[in-house]
């Protein structure tokens, strides 16, 4: 990283030397090996006296591409909105006839979106309001994966909000993907029904939509949040989370 900045430093000199107001009428001439060796030698002193240049040339680079990738991301918040808030397939808990809406990408084994499932419950509770939209975004592994279909292949049976409690209740992560068969044994799912819809295609598409559609979003963890045209990452507690519905919701 030093060696690169000084280079990128270097050829920033060499530039401004170059292209500066006393060139402009004429092609400067090309930099010698020993004027290139004395200006690399200039900058290296200086950021050996000024190591802190260093750290505000990479943050400033950092902020520069996260700038980025905010902005592309709030684009897409546009573009796939229609994904995002009305798919079909797409589960719903709270006021399902609500415009203040909570879209979460969850993975049923992160274990923050255990922990900050309870929260997610009482905020639905507390603001009858919130329409919460659940996007299965299985990102850790086969066995969240399993998970997601499971989820998804619920709906057939009318349980998914018991499944979905069920799964989240769980502490950590799955050791095995029989353990998703117990929990879905536990809130009295028909197992044979359950597998045969799991393999569904329109299953696999739907989970392909949402990881898609997360990647898109910028999403790379779970819980992700998307309320209006914020995109919020990390488990959030109810007070967190109001303040960006009162931000979002009015009335």
């Amino acid at each position: 990283m030093f060696a690169l900045l000084c280079r990128a430093l270097c050829l920033g000199v060499a530039l401004m030397l170059a292209f500066g107001p006393k060139a402009e009428a004429a092609d400067p001439p090309p930099m010698s090996d020993a004027q290139r060796a004395g200006i690399e030698s200039v900058v290296h002193d200086y950021l050996m006296k000024h190591p802190e240049v260093i750290i505000e040339a990479v943050q400033a680079y950092q902020d520069s591409l996260q700038a980025e990738k905010d902005k592309a991301a709030k684009e897409e918040l546009v573009k796939r909105a229609p994904d995002l808030l009305h798919d079909p397939q797409t589960q719903i808990m709270g006021n399902a006839g609500s415009d203040c809406t909570i879209v979460e990408f969850f993975d049923n084994q992160c274990p923050y979106c255990q922990a900050n499932e309870p929260e997610i419950q009482k905020l639905l509770k507390q603001d009858s309001r919130v329409k919460l939209v659940l996007k299965e975004f299985p990102i850790l592994g086969p066995v969240s994966l399993v998970a997601a279909k499971a989820a998804l292949a619920s709906v057939k049976q009318g349980k998914y909000d018991a499944f979905h409690e069920a799964l989240l209740g769980h502490k950590g992560h799955y050791d095995k993907a029989a353990v998703v068969d117990d929990i879905a044994k536990s809130v009295g799912l028909d197992m044979d029904k359950l597998h045969k819809d799991m393999d569904s295609p329109e299953i696999a598409a739907e989970i392909d939509k949402n990881l898609d559609l997360g990647r898109a979003l910028d999403i790379t963890g779970t819980p992700g949040f998307v309320i209006g045209d914020q995109i919020v990452g990390g488990a959030s507690s109810v007070d967190e989370l109001k303040k960006y519905v009162a931000d979002e919701c009015k009335g």
